[in-house]
């Protein structure tokens, strides 16, 4: 195979992954590309780094001090995780939506609300039982 072979051969395999739901995409973590600087993302496209699968919530330009760990406004980890740990939004783009479910102060904790934005236990959050 050629290098331009194989090169196309991996974009097609790129486009089939994104289209794979997110309990998919973690069974084929390896299928997605590595996260790396100065390169376009659109929102929904999905990155590893380090051993963790990542999605866009904000199209950005990526730069080596905006990693996906610690830029929660431009990523989100891919989980099925029913009750993720809580994360501070940064604007309306990561806002929680009316139903949203997090963890947070050792409790489970439902969104009443649309574009919320505040701490469970401060407003805009129920308690689950």
């Amino acid at each position: 195979m050629t290098r331009a072979e194989a090169l196309r051969y991996r974009e097609s395999i790129e486009q089939a992954a994104a289209l794979q739901s997110d309990e998919a995409a973690l069974e084929n973590i390896y299928l997605y590309p590595l996260w790396e600087a100065d390169k376009a993302v659109q929102v929904d496209e999905r990155y590893r780094y380090g051993e963790t699968l990542y999605k866009c919530v904000q199209a950005h330009t990526t730069q080596a001090d905006w990693t996906p760990d610690i830029t929660p406004a431009l990523w989100v980890v891919v989980s099925l995780d029913e009750w993720p740990e809580w994360v501070q939004p940064t604007g309306s783009h990561d806002a929680y939506n009316q139903g949203d479910k997090v963890s947070h102060l050792e409790k489970h904790w439902v969104s009443d609300i649309d574009a919320n934005v505040y701490e469970p236990s401060v407003y805009g959050w129920s308690e689950a039982n």
